[in-house]
């Protein structure tokens, strides 16, 4: 995070959406804050070293209490993201 410091917290964005056969995709993403984002659409966390992030409220009712956050992917395709067990990633996109 120090690596990567922005003047506005990150974003742990939850998005939900259809498909033509009526399915439900979710996905949860870790962001940059944009313009277009109310933060009242979220709260906020913080991290243990004070880091503040905002997180869309439907993710947050289901993230467990402690989660981490790692970096994924190589190269131009390197990424923040949740570091979860998949019983919990089952939880935040699923329940």
């Amino acid at each position: 995070m120090k690596s990567h410091a922005t003047n506005e917290p990150r974003v742990i964005a939850y998005d939900v959406a259809r498909c033509c056969g009526g399915g439900k995709i979710c996905s949860v993403s870790v962001r940059e804050h944009t313009p277009k984002d109310d933060r009242r659409d979220f709260v906020t966390a913080v991290l243990g070293d004070g880091t503040r992030l905002l997180v869309d409220q439907h993710a947050a009712r289901r993230l467990p209490s402690r989660f981490g956050l790692t970096v994924r992917g190589l190269g131009p395709f390197r990424r923040l993201d949740l570091e979860l067990s998949g019983e919990q990633w089952g939880a935040l996109l699923y329940d």
